[in-house]
């Protein structure tokens, strides 16, 4: 078997919440560097966050270049998305593209927490979706039910039924 180099990712998002295709993104940026023999630190992110560099006041350049110059970018393919492109348009990516390596994703699709969160509020089933403890945590707590007082989900427990069609727990009284 071929010695693998150690490789450290760091990711950002929302993973709100957390879908197992958020964790496929890690299998297939280990394996990607494990191919190319690039070991060291990198910023793991799909190409839907690469195009929020170009996003006006979101992210600084100065940070965008200390990113990838210093690190480096692990993109994986996500589709209705062209890193390619964005690496084009933008002048610092540009510059530092060979910091900037693209992992295709051999299983597409278009899950994404906004959808998860929605289905959710809907009362539709997100089995297999997400790993169960996420599943168990967000019935636990209530989370993303049509009643919820916070939209995108709050952590308060919403009187009604859950997103299961359960009745939610009412809260206790502190008397």
């Amino acid at each position: 078997m071929k010695s693998r180099i150690p490789v450290v990712l760091l990711a950002c998002g929302s993973f709100n919440p957390i879908t197992n295709m958020h964790l496929r993104l890690f299998e297939v940026a280990r394996d990607h560097l494990h191919q190319t023999a690039v070991p060291e630190l990198k910023l793991l992110c799909g190409a839907d966050v690469l195009k929020t560099f170009q996003t006006p006041n979101l992210w600084r350049d100065a940070h965008i270049q200390e990113i990838v110059e210093k690190f480096g970018v692990v993109c994986v393919s996500r589709m209705g998305h062209n890193p390619k492109e964005y690496i084009s348009r933008s002048p610092i990516l540009h510059r530092y593209r060979h910091n900037i390596h693209l992992a295709r994703e051999p299983v597409q699709n278009e899950l994404s927490s906004t959808y998860v969160r929605q289905a959710l509020s809907q009362g539709h089933s997100v089995k297999y979706l997400l790993p169960d403890a996420v599943i168990t945590y967000i019935k636990d707590h209530s989370l993303y039910t049509r009643d919820s007082s916070c939209k995108g989900g709050g952590t308060q427990r919403n009187e009604g039924k859950t997103s299961w069609g359960e009745p939610a727990t009412p809260p206790r009284s502190s008397s």
